[in-house]
């Protein structure tokens, strides 16, 4: 039986030192890897309050144990404290980088990174261990600098070398990225350009690896993914009136089918990967190949009254080189618009303008204005800058993606409970509530937790989103082949610790009940929308009392010393 990874890389840039640790046995059982090992590394190693641009940030480059193996796209975790938010941050990414990274850290499930270069350095991990080296990389776009170093790259493009508090990380070119929150800008506090993997993704277990490519060809999922990827997404949502367009005042969309998935097939030059489980599809844009996704079409898209998608992929591919995240860009732009509008800025601005828009994102980045600078720290802070507050939702100092949630009650409760801010990655009951005749109280709590719950498992095995969908036994079988042997309950168990746990990290930098709330304007409908359509403020917060209590969580949604006991984080110092 083989034996799980049991080191982790250390990597201090103020000293310049790369060393190994062993990762306690204890925590390899409770938290595995990705998610849930990163976020008890991350909450030992942060004193309250530390700036998530300061040097005592740490960042850490996470893989899990199916990482390379499962089916589906391989996938890392960067995990820090968010300059955007304050709250605990874990984003994806997934692609060749994520692969050439499980297997050149060989018995390794990580790399910290803490304290901050002198200089521009680049980290190269292989055969396990870590180097570092300067690079005049610094100032290329995250396509220049894939190509400066040999090897998978993951880097900062100018949004992350100028802080912009929704930097990414981007990898394979610009084709994928760790996306919201800004783990790109704390790289750029760190004057850490680029991580340089150089390996092969492991390749054995290939007879549980075929079981499972044709469990997924079958599922529900699966045939979706390999119909539509997440392009279909921006046709249901406003199929369903859930559709966040031209800055959250209407949630439908004229112009859907000049940007959705007929047109994206329509452009699309292939698959961005083929096989059992293809791939995106690409495209080519003035800014070259691109691999638009939903998100791309729904927030720069519809968000911004664009109906072309030559010109929303273009304005996607922008984003990627630039490293930005395309739904904080898109909602920087669309506030920005409402705000020209009103008279609150000085600016020419209008939806359905994909020139504007650009030229905008480019001030954003480089912070060369007053208002780009505003907006590179998220929508709140212009609004409390020029005003405009409520023009563009955001909770936790995130702004929404375009699932508006005001048709589906359970997608509000996901978005204010979400440990990352207004993220609809932790749980998406916003695909089935509105198909249904109603659901109640109980039933938007429970499917909520399930899905958080499910996904904190998941993504600390760290599996390809759609892929995990069809793992009945939470991954159970691939565990025991990789000798951790946790059963289907145990692992269960491990996902209700981990999202504990975050809110553990959340609670402690001040993030509680007070930051669970669902943005005013949500409380009134869309103009000629229903009446209904719209979150009842007083209905929202009896259903917050609910989850909490499901939670095992005090009334002001901290977790009771009995729910830290029976979850095993009785050793946690939550004073």
């Amino acid at each position: 039986m083989a034996q799980p990874p049991h080191c982790l890389l250390r990597v201090d840039l103020s000293a310049g030192s790369v060393s190994r640790e062993p990762i306690p046995d204890r925590w390899l059982r409770r938290y595995v890897g990705g998610k849930g090992l990163g976020a008890r590394y991350l909450y030992d190693e942060l004193d309250p309050g530390a700036d998530p641009l300061g040097p005592e940030n740490a960042l850490l480059f996470m893989v899990g144990p199916l990482t390379g193996r499962a089916p589906g796209e391989p996938r890392y975790a960067a995990i820090t404290k968010s300059p955007l938010t304050g709250a605990f941050l874990d984003s994806y990414s997934g692609g060749e980088f994520a692969g050439a990274l499980a297997g050149a850290l060989d018995d390794c499930l990580g790399v910290l990174i803490v304290g901050r270069a002198d200089e521009p350095m680049a980290l190269t991990v292989e055969n396990g261990g870590a180097s570092l080296e300067p690079t005049d990389a610094w100032g290329m776009d995250a396509a220049e600098a894939d190509g400066a170093f040999e090897g998978r790259v993951a880097c900062i493009g100018p949004a992350g070398e100028n802080r912009v508090s929704y930097a990414t990380i981007a990898a394979d070119g610009g084709d994928h990225h760790a996306g919201r929150g800004g783990a790109g800008a704390v790289m750029g506090a760190k004057r850490l350009k680029a991580v340089v993997a150089r390996g092969e993704p492991p390749e054995e277990h290939s007879a549980l690896r075929e079981i499972h490519e044709q469990r997924f060809a079958v599922d529900d999922t699966g045939r979706w993914q390999a119909a539509s990827e997440t392009l279909e997404s921006v046709d249901f949502a406003d199929a369903v009136g859930a559709l966040a367009t031209r800055g959250w005042q209407e949630n439908r969309f004229e112009g859907t089918s000049g940007i959705g998935i007929e047109a994206a097939r329509a452009a699309a030059t292939g698959r961005e990967s083929e096989g059992p489980i293809p791939g995106g599809f690409e495209v080519d844009t003035d800014e070259g190949e691109s691999v638009p996704r939903g998100a791309t079409q729904m927030t720069l898209g519809a968000g911004l009254g664009i109906d072309e998608f030559d010109a929303v992929a273009a304005l996607g591919a922008r984003c990627d080189r630039l490293g930005i995240d395309v739904i904080s860009a898109g909602n920087a732009v669309a506030w920005a618009i409402r705000a020209s509008e009103a008279g609150l800025i000085e600016r020419d601005l209008s939806f359905g303008d994909d020139a504007a828009a650009r030229d905008l994102l480019e001030e954003v980045v480089a912070r060369e204005t007053e208002l780009g600078d505003a907006l590179a720290d998220g929508v709140e802070r212009a609004a409390g800058e020029f005003g405009g507050e409520g023009f563009v939702p955001a909770i936790k100092g995130m702004a929404l993606p375009s699932y508006d949630p005001r048709g589906a009650r359970s997608m509000a409760l996901a978005y204010a409970t979400s440990d990352r801010g207004g993220c609809h990655r932790r749980a998406r009951p916003i695909e089935d509530e509105p198909l249904s005749t109603g659901w109640s109280d109980e039933q938007c709590v429970r499917r909520v937790i399930e899905e958080q719950d499910r996904r904190s498992v998941l993504w600390s095995l760290i599996v390809d989103d759609f892929v995990g969908e069809s793992f009945a036994d939470l991954g159970a079988a691939w565990l025991s082949e990789l000798g951790y042997g946790l059963s289907p309950a145990e692992l269960a168990t491990l996902g209700e610790r981990v999202w504990t746990l975050t809110r553990l990290f959340n609670v402690r930098e001040g993030l509680d009940r007070g930051a669970d709330r669902v943005p005013e304007a949500l409380a009134e409908p869309v103009e000629g929308g229903e009446a209904d359509e719209a979150i009842d403020p007083e209905g929202f917060e009896a259903l917050l009392e609910r989850y909490y209590a499901a939670r095992g969580w005090d009334e002001r949604g901290r977790s009771t010393e009995e729910t830290l006991a029976r979850l095993g984080l009785d050793d946690i110092d939550t004073a």
